[in-house]
């Protein structure tokens, strides 16, 4: 399992990292980040990890506003020396609330917590799968807006979705660009998976869309994709397998 640690004293994030290994030693710890503004550009550069531990009052500000500037679908644990925030943390994809200094004891106790919701997620994603799959329920077509004009496109005939800042936007066989008022992580629950995949935090992706793959640093993938983009979209070498497995079904 792979966590991001989010906390501005460096000690007390150490102390985090130890306790948190004890408890299971098979968590990677992918990143410690002591600002705002470093976990922000981390995740958006970054694939989402399974958990975050967020610290609240941060050296540049309130760990919340990160939530502002970067999509976090993922579950979170705050750990702080503050009572008075567990309300909007719960706002806020909180599974749970430890308060400064940290017991061992309430530690693994979260992170129980984390490996039973996201068994009971898991279980209940797959069966809703396996229910539009049996029952044809994945979206057909988007309605989107051109003008003054509101348009009807297949979602066969849609290569990709992409994130930008706070905008989702879809492009279609056109290259013509819609913005849509969904997040991506909604957009795809909605769409067969075999036809499309979430390659990132930022892009999902028609495999009809797929014109290349290249091999990229560190065991990552980089595709080319039609319409063009004028980024690179990268597979995270954590994803590469299942993505693999993915296109070659």
């Amino acid at each position: 399992m792979r966590i991001v640690i989010i906390e501005d004293e460096k000690p007390a994030a150490q102390k985090l990292q130890k306790a948190i290994i004890k408890c299971n030693g098979n968590i990677e710890v992918a990143a410690i980040l002591g600002s705002t503004k470093d976990a922000t550009a981390w995740l958006r550069e970054n694939p989402l990890p399974e958990l975050i531990f967020m610290d609240i009052e941060l050296s540049d500000g309130l760990s919340f506003s990160i939530f502002e500037e970067v999509p976090i679908t993922c579950p979170v644990i705050f750990t702080t020396a503050y009572d008075e925030y567990w309300q909007e943390a719960f706002e806020h994809n909180s599974i749970d609330y430890l308060l400064k200094p940290v017991l061992q004891e309430k530690l693994e106790t979260a992170l129980k917590k984390y490996e039973t919701l996201k068994k009971y997620f898991t279980l209940n994603y797959q069966k809703l799968q396996q229910w539009q799959s049996e029952n044809n329920e994945y979206k057909k077509r988007f309605l989107v807006k051109r003008g003054a004009d509101y348009i009807s496109i297949k979602t066969e005939d849609i290569p990709y979705f992409y994130a930008t800042h706070k905008l989702v936007c879809m492009v279609d066989n056109k290259n013509q660009k819609f913005i849509l008022d969904q997040s991506l992580a909604d957009i795809e629950t909605r769409l067969d998976p075999s036809q499309f995949y979430r390659v990132n935090r930022k892009y999902l992706i028609n495999i009809t869309a797929i014109k290349l793959m290249e091999t990229y640093s560190k065991g990552k993938l980089k595709l080319e994709v039609t319409p063009p983009v004028s980024e690179d979209i990268i597979v995270a070498q954590e994803n590469v397998a299942a993505f693999k497995e993915w296109v070659g079904r």
